[in-house]
This record gives C-alpha cells, sequence and structure tokens, in this order.
C-alpha cells in the first residue's frame, strides 16, 4: 500500500527532473530507482499510480449528456 511519504518524495523527484536535474533515486518497491529525463514519463506515472492508491487526484465525472 502507498504511503503519503512515498508520494511526496516521488513528487519531489518529478520536479527535481522538470527543473533540470540530469537524475533522481526514488525508493520503489523496496528497490531504488534512478530516473532520468528520458524516463520522467515512467515517474509520472509512478506518481499517479500513488495518487490512485490513497485516493488523491482529479475526481473524474461520469460521462453523460444533460437534458
Amino acid at each position: 500500500m502507498a504511503t503519503i511519504t512515498q508520494l511526496e518524495e516521488a513528487r519531489a523527484a518529478l520536479h527535481q527532473l522538470r527543473i533540470g536535474k540530469q537524475a533522481v533515486k526514488v525508493q520503489r518497491d523496496g528497490k531504488m530507482v534512478e530516473y532520468s529525463p528520458a524516463n520522467a514519463g515512467a515517474l509520472d506515472q509512478y506518481v499517479k499510480q500513488l495518487e490512485r492508491e490513497l485516493g488523491i487526484g482529479a475526481v473524474r465525472r461520469p460521462f453523460g449528456v444533460r437534458a
């Protein structure tokens, strides 16, 4: 199960990549994983996964037609 601390660390690492840091390390599934700008998308997906597990993030409304 994801924790708030994991989410905060992953978000901070993603921010570092986006502001130009060349590589960041994140503890994931008991292993240290290194991300670079080339695979920042994978880190972004990890952040989204943690948000889903914690019930945080965008709330999607059902698509429907209004009368």
